[in-house]
């Protein structure tokens, strides 16, 4: 059972609270699943728990939106069917246009579970619908469980694509032996699911030189194209807990026995941050759309006691550079919720912080932007175009969990100029670098810290307001 959390004051807003991401009224958001497009709307799901701010008894929560950033909470989509094969949660998925029915593939997992998941299927009641609010699920999974011989001990989150006139299926996997990987399977028909072999294992020579050893799963692959013909893998590091997420660059191709093969050619990290994990990607015609899980970096008391865990990110733009380094700008519709006028234009002076804003900084020498203050620290980003280096500070508030609050370092080629852009919606921060990198934390202001803007060093600032959008 959830532990039962106090209700929060409804009149007294957390400021820690995002007010412009995807994250429910109440309670607990984890994954975001199945980011989809039907009938003119973005549709997003995510994993929810409906009862407390901890992770158990999960559902699939819903939002739709016509442009982005207005976004609507609809009814819980997915919810575990007592005696079924999602008796104890739908756990993450993707959704797919099968045949004009908008068609769910999630994860289900029952009481007795150990890390294996079956896949399950959802298809839309009634397609016609642009807000999708009703969802019949199918009473038994497509895929039981893992292939067999293959030592398979963590199995789940299905993602499903096409490529070269046919339809495929990725799903994380981790195995006896420590080895994570993902396992590919064809699914022209979504009832009919065959195993097509390992798409890619922590074996890999690029994977290995990546992410390293740590990982004995790999979580919620992802895949996108790029605008240069490459394909993207994006998975999450799980080594019994939640650590990171990567992206490695390369091709497709047939594996000559039916399947496919991942050739890996580079890769990196996905977000240099620590509050940021299983991402979800949308491939349209022109781009793919990206958006994370930023989880709490507070302890559980504080948690229980706002009554909510949890937010979503803002949309991300992903691509690849020629050379397979990552590409990764905001969704250009976040601009709706910039302000009629800018609050500062100028470094030459202090600004106060309004509690969501949108700042871009470029520096042509070294630079220190100041964005929080209190009578002994300061939470910076400092930029040194030469040394092609950008660092946050936040070291002053420290963070609830194992990976610190040490200084975050990103790295981009040394430029003449160098440019930052931060989006910042309450205790969520996204710093993206260069359009190269991206770095998410959760920084909670404390009562008597000064939210202020000062930039010192050869820079030019702009920054806007989030306000809630006109209505058009």
């Amino acid at each position: 059972m959830s532990p039962a959390a106090p209700a929060p004051d409804p009149a007294v807003p957390d400021p820690a609270a995002p007010r412009f991401r995807v994250r429910p009224p109440a309670h607990w958001i984890n994954d975001p699943n199945g980011p989809f497009r039907w009938r003119g709307r973005h549709h997003l799901f995510y994993q929810y728990n409906p009862d407390a701010p901890v992770h158990a008894n999960v559902h699939w929560g819903h939002v739709s939106s016509p442009d982005l950033v207005r976004w609507e909470h609809h009814p819980i989509a997915l919810a575990p069917t007592p005696g079924g094969p999602d008796e104890a949660g739908c756990w993450s998925g993707c959704v797919v246009d099968d045949g004009g029915v908008p068609t769910a593939v999630y994860t289900g997992v029952d009481h007795a579970h150990t890390g294996l998941g079956t896949i399950c299927l959802a298809r839309a009641a009634d397609p016609a619908d642009d807000r999708l609010l009703s969802w019949r699920p199918r009473p038994a999974p497509v895929v039981p469980g893992p292939p067999p011989g293959l030592g398979v001990v963590m199995f789940r989150d299905p993602f499903v694509f096409r490529h070269a006139g046919r339809r495929w299926a990725l799903v994380g996997a981790g195995h006896a032996d420590g080895t994570p990987s993902v396992l590919l399977y064809g699914c022209d028909e979504l009832t009919d699911w065959r195993f097509a072999g390992v798409l890619l294992d922590g074996h890999d020579p690029v994977a290995a030189a990546v992410f390293g050893d740590k990982a004995d799963g790999w979580e919620c692959p992802q895949l996108f194209g790029t605008s240069g013909g490459d394909h993207v893998l994006v998975v999450s590091l799980w080594d019994g807990t939640p650590r990171s997420t990567g992206y490695l660059t390369g091709r497709l191709e047939a594996d000559g026995q039916g399947g496919l093969g991942f050739l890996a050619r580079t890769g990196g990290r996905l977000d240099h941050g620590r509050d940021f994990y299983a991402p979800a990607v949308r491939q349209d015609s022109d781009r793919a759309l990206m958006w994370g899980w930023s989880w709490e970096a507070r302890d559980d008391a504080a948690v229980l006691a706002a009554g909510w865990a949890g937010t979503l990110t803002a949309p991300r733009v992903v691509d690849a550079r020629p050379d397979g380094a990552l590409r990764v700008v905001p969704a250009p519709e976040l601009e709706l919720l910039r302000a009629s006028r800018p609050f500062v234009t100028r470094p030459d002076r202090a600004v106060p912080l309004p509690p969501a804003y949108d700042l871009t900084v470029t520096a042509r020498g070294a630079a220190t932007v100041t964005l929080l203050r209190a009578a002994d620290r300061t939470l910076t980003v400092r930029l040194d175009p030469d040394a092609g280096t950008v660092v946050l500070d936040r070291s002053g508030w420290p963070r609830a969990g194992a990976a610190g609050s040490a200084p975050v370092t990103v790295r981009v080629p040394p430029a003449p100029r160098l440019s930052v852009r931060l989006l910042a919606d309450g205790s969520l921060l996204e710093l993206f670098v260069a359009d190269r990198a991206t770095v998410t934390e959760r920084v909670y202001a404390r009562p008597d810290d000064v939210p202020e803007l000062t930039v010192e060093g050869d820079a030019e600032v702009s920054g806007w307001e989030q306000v809630p959008p006109r209505r058009g």
